[in-house]
């Protein structure tokens, strides 16, 4: 599954290297995080990633293959 998140604001590199499995690009002052989700497990996990490191996450959609 691929999925994409889309956080608040632009993210540093500190905190865009703590998703070192998704890539990411800036859109409309935003930053989006996007790539490969293995399970739901890993999902919870990168959004549990999202909220330790205060990220406001405004959207979250699962892409297609």
């Amino acid at each position: 599954m691929r999925y994409e998140i889309r956080v608040e604001g632009q993210l540093s590199k500190a905190l865009t290297s703590a998703f070192p499995e998704l890539e990411h690009v800036l859109m409309s002052g935003h930053t989006v995080l996007f790539g490969q989700v293995i399970d739901e497990a890993h999902l919870y996990g990168l959004l549990a990633r999202c909220q330790s490191l205060g990220l406001r996450v405004l959207e979250m959609r699962q892409l297609p293959e």
